[in-house]
């Protein structure tokens, strides 16, 4: 069984990691995990043991963040206010400038240094205590604290009020910077529809969306949220799909076509039959995919976590041994060699590298929902940034998955020669016939001795006449001379009275632009393209030549697609499949990253994908690789900057080069500057 809770307040990556730890240590629990930027507690547990497990969580939080507060996802959350921490930062720093300024004589520079440092790191100090008091003792609190109580016992006391100032400043940046990225994909979920208008005996009530059926009739008014997914059946208007596709031009609707939950009725009023319960909707569907995405974490992610754990313990034993062991050695004075081992404590606090990296991943998420496209998890960001082979389904991926008349050739007249054909068709329920039925607006003829042969086509009797309707085959059976056609798509011949006398051509239309949007993947590195598909060759071979794929395989079951991406996977280069129905569901499941078309695809494509184009355009494909590589190259910028000036610094303040300053830049400085840059993410398209 599982329990989702919600952690008001946690604002610190390295505190959800201890959560994270000190949950999945409690007796009975399958997993546990703290999704710090949904500030999300997930436990997983027998049925029997998870009320108990849910107390002793709660029972951690409240042990190691007092200020934490566990509620359930489903109580709406209190937004809190940041005037009191600017106040108290803006005030502090006049109050320092005014001490420096204006120096008091001993001991009331000690007394007056001492106020200003409770008052600017009250928090910090009590965290420290409680946390050491709860056995968690090495964090970025207890480095503070130690940093700023040496300095003011060695007599240092600017400056150790300016590194704790300057730490909540950073601390301020840094909680900002969360608060903005979370405020980015809470305004992914506004749009879930708070009520749906119900048709029920002529009259229209509002209701929970929850509380409608399959084929209930719902009223769209201008300007309302599209609650549940459907069939339009009256009424005109125009979508706004930005929430779902990232498309910013509107669409139009008529009458018989679907419409998704999620878009936004701009104009006319819709009556629309509901085809799905609203926990099957498309908006629900997306609401759950965007809340979960953080929770997935990226091998960096899990690395810096780690890396973090184990780091700090050991910065805090080589500072003591700086403090300790040089001048022993020497004979020096003990002063300096512990102003280094402060210094050191300073620049060693690991924030940039905890907040910066999964903030980075969180960004590149929303930006990535922003632009219509989503992710699962950040761990499929950084597979998705390394992908060199791309596996394409074709009918519904790279084409529009209808079927469309697209060429008539008849030696009668064509209103006869469309009428006699769709009036052979109209009782068929196959594509092909639908397509041509639907493609004749015009009456149609009464049909007797209608005889349908399999593998062949249609016999019928139309006004007196003998029509035949279908592939070469029937015309050969019947020993009527034709002109074969060789066009791209399914030729049906047609036949009068033993005569031939022309020829439709029904074919499933590429969608717009899927050139282009394999020549720009190809410039964003991807080596190799591939299409599986269950379609005849002569028509597969003749779409991948048009569009520019590599290699084209086809007439293929479900079962052959997956045997052929095997043999991609053994090239040992990144595979992402792309598809869209429920026959390519294995598929997507079992290539590296699998990529489902989801405006039209079906529910089992887009549950076993890892992301999910919500406009089924192919030229997404290109957009979402070129987020995962810019993500995954603000990731290793923080990485590499953090590391480097830390090392850089931690070098030269133990050699004695480096002031409290400069650890205070090594700190604070490098949090801002990687927490900034990886906020850059949430504006990349």
């Amino acid at each position: 069984m599982e329990k989702v809770y919600r952690l008001d307040g946690l604002d610190c990556a390295n505190c959800a990691a201890k959560i994270e730890r000190s949950v999945q240590q409690i007796s009975g629990v399958e997993q546990a995990q703290v999704d710090f930027m949904s500030t999300k507690l997930t436990i997983v547990a027998p049925e029997k043991d998870i009320d108990r497990i849910s107390d002793e969580a709660k029972a951690i939080v409240n042990k190691l963040e007092p200020d934490v507060e566990v509620n359930s996802v489903q109580t709406e959350k209190v937004e809190e206010s940041s005037k009191g921490k600017i106040i108290q930062i803006v005030t502090a720093l006049i109050a320092l400038v005014l001490l420096a300024i204006f120096t008091p004589a001993m001991p009331w520079k000690l007394i007056a240094y001492l106020i200003l440092y409770l008052w600017i790191g009250y928090d910090v100090l009590k965290t420290a205590i409680t946390n050491i008091f709860h056995g968690e003792i090495f964090d970025e609190n207890f480095l503070m604290v130690i940093a700023t109580v040496g300095a003011i016992a060695i007599g240092e006391y600017p400056e150790a009020v300016a590194v704790m100032l300057f730490y909540q400043v950073g601390e301020f940046f840094q909680d900002y910077a969360v608060a903005k990225s979370r405020k980015s994909i809470s305004s992914l979920l506004a749009i879930r529809p708070d009520s749906a208008n119900l048709i029920l005996n002529d009259e229209v009530r509002s209701v929970a969306p929850e509380k409608i059926h399959v084929g209930d009739l719902i009223l769209i008014k201008p300007g309302e949220k599209v609650p549940l997914d459907g069939i339009v059946k009256e009424g005109h208007s125009m979508l706004d799909t930005s929430a779902l596709t990232g498309e910013s031009v509107p669409r139009s609707i008529d009458p018989g076509e679907q419409i998704l939950s999620g878009f936004i009725n701009q104009s006319g009023q819709l009556t629309v039959e509901v085809t799905t319960t609203f926990g099957e909707s498309t908006v629900s569907k997306i609401l759950d995919l965007v809340q979960n995405a953080s929770s997935k974490k990226a091998p960096a992610e899990n690395f810096i976590t780690s890396f973090a754990r184990y780091y700090t313990p050991i910065v805090v034993g080589l500072a003591i041994l700086l403090a300790v062991v040089p001048p022993l050695v020497t004979g020096e004075p003990f002063y300096d060699w512990i102003y280094r081992a402060l210094t050191f404590l300073v620049i060693s606090c690991p924030c940039a590298l905890v907040i910066s990296v999964p903030l980075s991943f969180f960004g590149g998420i929303g930006g990535a929902s922003k632009a219509g496209v989503l992710i699962k998890g950040s761990n499929y960001i950084e597979t998705l940034a390394n992908v060199e082979t791309l596996v394409f389904d074709k009918t519904g991926t790279l084409t529009k998955g209808v079927f469309e008349v697209q060429q008539v050739d008849t030696t009668i007249d064509r209103k006869d020669f469309l009428r006699y054909v769709a009036s052979a068709e109209q009782s068929s329920s196959h594509p092909i016939a639908q397509s041509i039925v639907s493609y004749v607006d015009q009456p149609l003829a009464a049909v007797s001795q209608l005889e349908e042969i399999a593998g062949f086509g249609i016999s019928a009797e139309i006004e007196g006449h003998h029509v035949l309707v279908g592939n070469e085959k029937l015309l050969a059976k019947y020993d009527i001379p034709y002109k074969a056609v060789k066009e791209i798509g399914t030729v049906v011949y047609v036949a009068l009275d033993g005569l031939f006398i022309g020829h439709l051509v029904i074919a499933d239309e590429l969608k717009d632009n899927v050139s282009e949007a394999l020549t720009e993947v190809k410039k964003l590195g991807v080596k190799r393209t591939v299409m599986l598909t269950g379609d005849n060759r002569r028509i597969a071979e003749a779409i991948g030549n048009k569009v520019g794929i590599d290699q084209v395989y086809s007439e293929l079951l479900p079962e052959d697609k997956v045997i052929h991406l095997e043999e991609e996977l053994k090239r040992e280069a990144k595979t992402a499949f792309v598809g869209d129905g429920m026959n390519d569901a294995p598929v997507l499941a079992r290539a590296d990253i699998g990529i489902a078309m989801g405006g039209l695809g079906s529910d089992a494509a887009i549950e076993a994908a890892d992301v999910v184009i919500m406009d089924d355009q192919p030229a997404k494909i290109s957009v979402a690789i070129r987020i995962a590589r810019k993500t995954m190259g603000i990731v290793k910028q923080n990485i590499v900057f953090a590391i480097g000036v830390k090392i850089l610094v931690l070098i030269l303040g133990a050699l004695g080069f480096a002031t409290m300053y400069a650890a205070v830049f090594a700190d604070v400085g490098v949090t801002v500057i990687a927490v900034l840059n990886a906020m850059r993410c949430l504006r990349i398209k």
